[in-house]
């Protein structure tokens, strides 16, 4: 690694901080102010406050009203009556999870020309229900409430080392023809991303589209503000999504989550890690960065094709969109070795349907033997402990593997008070020792696995754009279950103490931990 290239990245890592502290000064200065505007109006008038009591009410009683989570509409209930300008102030700029009515409109438009696209499928949902009416059970929901159907002519590679993922993905790049998507919540332009981008140049001379898309809070502390134009000057096409700048804006909590590369239609990766160093322990600031990811290769491609092409023409209304999606969802001949089944599915907080926490929630339901997940931060609904915890009661053999070593340590704290709730009823929990784990996975009863960008939180849950890849019946769901003992051996398990060894004062700050997560 050259003196150049470190300096630069540390510049980058400097403006983007900088950048980003700026933006949030100008946010909250502009919050304080509403806030002492609409105090001072309330003093000098009674009928404002008067006015502004009634809105705070309507609001609580629409928030009550809501379908959704008591867990999630309390606290801010909460918050309301006990802070009535600060908590309204509050909730408008990041408690709401649907954006402005013209973004919901333009995912709407877009979603009606793409989803379409997609096959049914109905044969192949009709084979694995006769082979697995529980896995079927699941797909059918994914079909009927994301428009994304299941696949069977496809090869599935699983990394369970991102490092893998990456040199694979990187030979793929090579082979590229026609087309080059890529979506990331993070691009650092650091030596991992320069890898790709060497490729990506070389494919641009020979004719090949190449298209990036990052989302700007993922990548803040990651590259200048002059990445995109940067791209540009080598024919690379770029977007951002949902940039990050001083002003009040209701669609500031909903963040691109996504990891999808897509490559001339015929193959495509996805899973746990962003494109920077730490994912492929060029660096490790956490100890042993633990990420995991998929390789697809036919059929099953076109749904992470079409899950892109929507990102991409739904960001800014300004942008030239795509008109004829049909020359990158064409049909390319490919006999899979695979017999298996995958259904990748896209999740997208502009509608009112939790895809993500509902595939956890279905798996745990539907659950004989086993149900493990990983993640790397656990702050969950109650209906989602009661998912898992009925199934431990069950007499499933219900486990989560949660971090040994934090990136964020007021989150791992948050994630550590959920823990009791859990072991109480049988849920058993491991912290992954060796360092930070990444990896966004479930398995069960030797039939299904998922993997994807979903983390077992609010944010992935609830506020960001994601994707996943549900597997059924496939050599996967053997090597995911393989990849999970091998961490429950290297991992350290605190169902006991988090059960009944904690101390008052540690029930305590959990319990108000718990209460304030779903404002994080």
């Amino acid at each position: 690694m050259s003196v150049g290239k470190t300096q630069e990245t540390m510049a980058n890592v400097k403006n983007g901080v900088i950048r980003m502290i700026f933006a949030l000064l100008s946010i909250a200065i502009e919050v304080v102010l509403i806030i002492l505007i609409i105090i001072g109006m309330s003093k000098e008038f009674v009928w404002f406050s008067a006015a502004f009591s009634l809105l705070g009410l309507a609001v609580v009683l629409a928030l009550y009203g809501k379908k959704q989570s008591a867990s999630i509409k309390m606290p801010w209930i909460l918050l309301i009556l006990l802070v009535p300008v600060a908590g309204l102030a509050f909730y408008l700029l990041v408690g709401q999870n649907q954006g402005t009515r013209k973004m919901r409109k333009r995912y709407e438009e877009i979603d009606k020309k793409l989803l379409p696209l997609l096959p049914a499928n109905d044969k192949e949902q009709q084979e694995l229900k006769e082979k697995s009416p529980y896995a079927a059970n699941i797909t059918h929901y994914i079909r009927e409430y994301s428009g994304y159907p299941v696949y069977k002519n496809t090869d599935i590679t699983y990394f369970d080392d991102a490092k893998k993922g990456l040199e694979s993905q990187k030979e793929e790049l090579k082979k590229a023809k026609e087309f080059i998507f890529m979506e990331y919540h993070a691009i650092e332009d650091a030596e991992s991303w320069r890898g790709i981008q060497e490729i990506l140049e070389e494919k641009v001379k020979e004719g090949v589209e190449v298209r990036v898309f990052y989302d700007d809070m993922g990548s803040i502390g990651f590259v200048n503000t002059d990445f995109v134009k940067r791209l540009e000057s080598v024919g690379i096409h770029a977007r951002v999504f949902n940039p990050f700048a001083p002003g009040l804006n209701l669609f500031l909590n909903n963040r691109d989550h996504r990891k999808i590369t897509v490559i001339d239609g015929k193959v495509g990766f996805t899973g746990g890690y962003n494109l920077a160093n730490e994912y492929f322990h060029l660096t490790e600031p956490f100890g042993f960065w633990k990420d995991t990811g998929l390789k697809l290769e036919g059929d099953a491609v076109r749904s992470l094709t079409v899950t892109f092409l929507e990102m991409w023409n739904a960001v800014k209304a300004k942008d030239i969109d795509d008109v004829d999606f049909e020359k990158y969802l064409g049909r390319y001949d490919h006999k899979a070795s695979d017999g298996g089944f995958v259904a990748p599915y896209a999740d997208n907080p502009m509608d009112k349907i939790h895809i993500g926490e509902d595939v956890y929630m279905s798996i745990a339901n539907s659950a004989r033997d086993y149900a493990w997940y990983i993640t790397p931060y656990l702050i969950i609904t109650d209906e989602m402990i009661s998912a898992l915890s009925l199934a431990a009661r069950r007499g499933v053999d219900v486990r989560i593997i949660t971090p040994g070593i934090p990136d964020k340590k007021l989150v791992y704290s948050v994630t550590r008070s959920y823990y009791n709730a859990l072991a109480v009823n049988g849920v058993r929990i491991f912290e992954y020792t060796p360092g930070f784990c990444h990896a966004k996975m479930s398995v069960s009863d030797d039939t299904v696995a998922t993997c994807g960008t979903i983390n077992l939180d609010y944010r992935s849950l609830y506020h960001h754009f994601e994707n996943g890849c549900f597997i059924a019946e496939s050599h996967v769901v053997d090597e995911i279950k393989r990849d999970f003992e091998e961490m429950f051996s290297a991992s350290n398990e605190v169902t006991e103490y988090y059960k009944s060894g904690r101390g008052r004062f540690l029930r305590f700050g959990q319990m108000l931990l718990r209460l304030v997560a779903p404002l994080l």
